[in-house]
């Protein structure tokens, strides 16, 4: 991650990463420091992280195993 928090493409940070991310960008927030402009861009950047995250999730949940109605392990 870099100074700005902004310029590390979502693609390459873990859930992991994109968590920390989240907690600087609303540490940030919370510090009362940035201006209005600098906020939406803060928020902006949150909620692609967040969308990030949830698609890297549901992408964990699916390759999870379930039990199918015989009783065997299938990978959905």
């Amino acid at each position: 991650m870099n100074e700005n928090n902004q310029k590390e493409p979502l693609q390459e940070l873990t859930v992991e990463e994109s968590f920390a991310e989240l907690d600087s960008l609303v540490q940030q927030m919370e510090s009362g420091g940035p201006t209005l402009e600098e906020s939406f861009r803060l928020y902006e950047r949150g909620m692609q992280l967040l969308k990030h995250c949830s698609e890297k999730i549901d992408l964990v949940e699916k390759k999870m195993l379930q039990i199918s109605e015989d009783g065997e392990l299938i990978e959905f």
